[in-house]
């Protein structure tokens, strides 16, 4: 019997975009820092890895037959964007392993970007606690309040929610606790609680190399109108370039991996930090090509020097729109201009430059949707991953469109591309948009991409008959105060 099963419920075979499409299993690093922070605790832990299971059956149960822990804790991986979605494929997972304890009288705790917004649903279904924001920290305190004889009190464990006794349709929220400003402390993810192999056959029978992941900071501290925020709201967090290096080190001697996908929000956003970066994996031999995420204004040239000498082989950016306008509404603090400047430093450094893509903003006109093609055709990024807006709980654009959502308010799974509020187009049309988006930029490369080849001549005419059609799918805006 171990104290603590650590479990994830994003089952990859729940999602058909990243079963049959994307398909990059990556390991749930978070739930791994929490695992390392609970044996640094003295306590012994389990863990029920989802991403390459099927959900089927008694799958679960039998686990927790089989491994009887006095805990269990779903801490879901707040570092994969995937997560940060809150898809209800993975709530409704998460739901029946809460139930599926219970049956069997273990306690239940759980963290995630969706339990933190919706503590209540998960609390009624049956978990003990919700551990609000950053839990590396909470989790320890929860997990021996649990499980010892003589527990505290949980009003004075800090960021918990859990019911009110006396009225159990109500949540008591304790005191906020800080994010971690030196995330160095933590120890390093329980990575030998995987099983790795099941992860380098994955990857190497789809894309032929292995890759694996990391991360160098926590948060975000921009003010996008779109962005989630649950877990670290607008902290920001950094380790240092040494401890972040000596990591990749270790992968690189343990794993051997082809790839590494480095999971931050914004890579490099500290002053020298890249700079210092490439300095010590050169030091100790400890470069693996790698994938960032940054954005357009921190790509100069003393950044994409120091990226090309520690390896770096893509970055993607948040461009989201070819339109100022748009891109202003939604506080990105970037400029057209400085997306092109990044999309061709990158280029002459022979780093990918890829762009992240979102249609459907509220003042987004059909001339907006014209200026994003503009941008793709011009800029010709290396790849590009489209959304359309999705309103988030505890986001600005969240407010600004709540007394539009009617019933649904998440996406079930990661290409629902629902617009859940009153848009200017049918979400279909915004979906068409995208497929289409995706084979003009493969035309443009001179690529087949996933549907059959066609010419420019041919794609832009079809750009031609989708700017034409847009007319059948609009919406009657006329008396919204967004869309004037």
């Amino acid at each position: 019997m171990v104290d603590v099963l650590l479990a994830h419920a994003f089952f990859l075979d729940n999602d058909t975009k990243q079963r049959e499409e994307k398909f990059r299993p990556y390991p749930p690093l978070a739930t791994l820092y929490a695992a390392a922070m609970l044996r640094e605790s003295g306590l012994t832990v389990d863990l029920f890895d989802a991403t390459l299971l099927k959900e089927n059956g008694d799958f679960f149960d039998r686990f927790l037959e089989e491994r009887r822990p006095r805990l269990l804790a779903i801490y879901e991986d707040s570092f994969n964007f995937l997560s940060k979605m809150c898809l209800t494929h993975v709530r409704e997972a998460a739901f029946r392993m809460i139930r599926s304890a219970n049956v069997r009288g273990i306690p239940v705790i759980v963290s995630s970007s969706d339990a933190s917004d919706e503590p209540l649903l998960y609390l009624s279904t049956g978990a003990n606690y919700v551990m609000l924001g950053e839990a590396e920290n909470t989790i320890v305190e929860v997990v021996f309040h649990l499980l010892e004889d003589t527990p505290m009190d949980a009003g004075k464990i800090a960021g918990i929610a859990f019911l009110d006794r006396n009225h159990p349709d109500q949540v008591l929220l304790t005191e906020r606790r800080p994010t971690e400003r030196k995330p160095d402390r933590f120890p390093l993810p329980a990575r030998d609680l995987l099983d790795i192999d099941a992860y380098r056959t994955a990857w190497e029978n789809t894309h032929g190399r292995f890759s694996m992941n990391m991360v160098t900071t926590r948060g975000c501290p921009y003010a996008c109108t779109w962005c989630a925020k649950p877990i670290w709201g607008k902290s920001y967090a950094v380790r240092s370039p040494k401890t972040v290096a000596e990591e990749l080190a270790i992968l690189k001697s343990h794993y051997a991996p082809d790839h590494i996908w480095f999971v931050d929000d914004i890579f490099g956003l500290k002053p020298g930090w890249t700079r210092e970066f490439a300095h010590h994996v050169g030091l100790i031999d400890a470069a693996v090509p790698f994938t960032i995420q940054c954005r357009a204004d921190l790509i100069r040239e003393d950044v994409v020097k120091s990226l090309s000498a520690a390896r770096c082989e893509a970055v993607w950016l948040g461009a989201e729109s070819g339109s100022q306008k748009v891109l202003d509404a939604m506080k990105k603090g970037i400029t057209i201009e400085q997306i092109h400047q990044a999309r061709e430093l990158l280029g002459s450094y022979n780093i990918r430059a890829c762009f992240f893509i979102q249609f459907g903003y509220p003042c987004e006109t059909l001339e907006d949707i014209k200026s994003t093609i503009r941008l793709v055709k011009t800029a010709m990024p290396d790849d590009i991953g489209i959304s359309v807006s999705y309103p988030l709980t505890g986001t600005e654009f969240y407010r600004q469109v709540f007394h539009e959502i009617n019933g649904k308010r998440n996406w079930k799974e990661s290409n629902d591309l629902d617009i859940m509020f009153k848009s200017r187009f049918e979400s279909a049309y915004y979906r068409r948009l995208g497929n289409f988006l995706h084979r003009y930029l493969n035309t443009l490369h001179g690529r087949s991409g996933s549907g059959p080849a066609a010419g420019l001549a041919e794609v832009e005419a079809e750009c031609g008959r989708l700017i034409a059609d847009a007319g059948s799918y609009q919406h009657d805006v006329s008396n919204h105060p967004a869309y004037t």
